[in-house]
């Protein structure tokens, strides 16, 4: 069997919120009615947001875009997810979140899934980001490439 990669999600109102922006859990557990943990495939790529707030305002704002290990694979640790994953994008601080949001946002447009698109694209936004700059938008022709690439490469 292999072995799956634990995301702890959790929800408490206006305090604390860690929850999956996108991706596709292969099975889910509920632990209480704060906390519930998502499990998900080797290779399975997913968006984890972590939010956290006190009484004078929002303390923590940040953004995974992650690639569920596969078993011998090295990969980095990052908080309530087991063992760890690939880190395909990290974004923090409210502003990069939210152009992270509308980088996800703007794939769907188009009628992709964002778990599903080139991974190599979340890696530009994530070096766009580092260097203040905007990101190229993903673009069907992109997928149909990066689409023929996997299928050559799979042969």
């Amino acid at each position: 069997m292999t072995a799956l990669t634990e995301v702890e999600l959790y929800f408490l109102k206006g305090k604390i919120e860690r929850w999956i922006r996108f991706g596709a859990p292969v099975n889910e557990r509920t632990l209480d009615r704060r906390r519930r943990v998502a499990y998900f495939a080797p290779g399975s790529i997913f968006a984890f947001v972590r939010w956290a707030s006190n009484g004078y305002g929002t303390l923590a704002s940040r953004i995974d875009i992650l690639c569920a290990c596969k078993s011998g694979e090295a990969y980095s640790t990052v908080p309530a997810i087991k063992p760890g994953a690939e880190i395909l994008l990290r974004a923090v601080g409210w502003n990069n979140v939210q152009r992270v949001l509308r980088a996800i946002d703007s794939v769907e447009s188009l009628g992709f899934a964002p778990q599903d698109i080139c991974p190599d694209h979340w890696r530009h936004i994530h070096s766009r980001l580092a260097a203040g700059l905007p990101p190229r938008p993903y673009t069907r022709e992109r997928h149909q490439a990066w689409l023929l690439r996997t299928r050559v490469n799979s042969k």
